[in-house]
């Protein structure tokens, strides 16, 4: 067979599982409602979870890892047939967003760099959906600069020690495993004395305390670490070369906030050329009337479009390789930028009505456009600074002279 015919194949039978297997409760607002947060009936809550157990069971909570740890071994073109389906039925996959910083984080680099019994251990709870994962990498005293990290990990005999504080670690109060940056080795090189632990969160020695955002809402926590315990299997990858390990974690960090397709929204959003026109209108010949906003308009979308031709050419070069890159890079700001572009975009379109906080007289469609612009503003931030991403670009991609701080 062809592998054209395989691909016709792969799409038919998912459309067709699909069909049979996403509760119809789910098509008819059920999954915005879940997936918004919103409270549900009885019936949709069991439907949710059903739809869990038949996406754990297909192993397309995580479609692209191997079988044995949960997943169903889908290669590139198999992927992106499968979001295809999904958005066009309007079924979304909960697992990612069940495990935290998990199947998009974490389990990608116990994938690299974890053994057998490390890869049998957390992998299959993730792919399931049933364990919480935060990260530990930035510290108070620390800034960007996350090589100056203190938090300190002892050899114990039978296990590590730890102690310090974390900051910024997202959804830590709620977390069941952490993976953390730790100091192994004070004698070495600031990179050079590193490691990456996975810490069971559910300890005395850790303590979490939520940070308080203006918005009133916030995931981020400070993590304190006295005399907490890492078994010594903890350990993913050689001792004191966590800073290796660390940064293909936040490379698949980046990768993951570069705006490349995913299956978690239940169906594809109004397409922003059809909300101009909606808002501001159109002239006799069906343009939209401002002309200033539509030349913008069609420089971000070839802009939006050219980003996710080089998402994907970069994903089909990197797949199976194990090195860490400056492309998640490069990725991260291009996804930046196009997300802030849209967001002020749209906030343009909508005038007034873009402005708004709470009230019955924006749509719940406004008041997410004002917050998603007001949150988008981290993204700039978030996995690494814009600038940050620029000096890598500079001495990794441009091979232009190291003017950070040395270490």
């Amino acid at each position: 067979m062809s592998a054209k015919d395989d691909t016709k194949t792969f799409r038919a039978e998912t459309k067709a599982w699909l069909q049979e297997n996403f509760p119809s409760s789910l098509r008819e607002g059920g999954a915005q409602a879940i997936l918004g947060g919103r409270k549900v009936d009885e019936d949709t809550a069991r439907d949710a979870e059903l739809w869990r157990q038949h996406l754990v069971d297909q192993g397309w909570g995580t479609p692209t890892w191997p079988k044995e740890y949960g997943g169903a071994g889908l290669d590139g073109n198999q992927l992106n047939i499968l979001q295809d389906e999904m958005a066009a039925i309007g079924a979304y996959n909960p697992i990612p967003g069940m495990t935290g910083n998990g199947i998009t984080m974490v389990g990608p680099t116990i994938l690299d760099y974890g053994t057998e019994e490390q890869k049998r251990s957390h992998l299959p709870p993730m792919a399931r959906g049933e364990i919480y994962w935060c990260i530990g990498y930035s510290e108070p005293n620390s800034g960007s600069d996350l090589a100056s990290l203190s938090t300190k990990a002892e050899d114990n005999g039978d296990c590590w020690i730890i102690n310090g504080q974390k900051i910024w670690t997202s959804g830590a109060d709620i977390s069941q495993w952490c993976g953390m940056l730790v100091r192994t080795d004070s004698s070495a090189k600031k990179r050079d004395g590193i490691s990456f632990m996975l810490v069971d969160m559910n300890q005395p020695g850790i303590t979490t305390r939520l940070i308080k955002l203006i918005s009133g809402n916030s995931p981020f926590c400070e993590t304190f670490l006295t005399d907490a315990r890492a078994e010594k299997d903890g350990l993913l990858g050689p001792l004191n070369e966590g800073w290796s390990v660390g940064k293909r974690l936040l490379q698949h960090e980046r990768f993951s906030q570069t705006g490349s397709r995913s299956s978690a929204e239940p169906s594809k959003a109004e397409r922003l050329e059809d909300m101009a026109k909606r808002y501001v209108g159109t002239d006799d010949q069906g343009n939209l009337a401002d002309a200033d906003l539509r030349a913008r308009l069609v420089d971000h979308l070839m802009g939006a479009r050219a980003h996710s031709l080089t998402l994907q050419r970069i994903a089909d070069e990197a797949r199976g390789k194990i090195e860490v890159s400056a492309t998640a890079s490069i990725l991260k700001n291009s996804a930046t930028t196009v997300a802030q572009t849209r967001s002020e975009l749209v906030l343009e379109m909508m005038g007034h009505q873009g402005l708004g906080w709470e009230g019955a007289e924006f749509k719940p469609g406004e008041l997410a456009a004002t917050r998603g612009w007001l949150s988008g503003k981290a993204m700039s931030i978030a996995g690494g600074s814009f600038e940050i991403q620029k000096n890598i670009i500079g001495k990794n991609i441009l091979g232009l002279p190291e003017t950070t701080q040395q270490g």
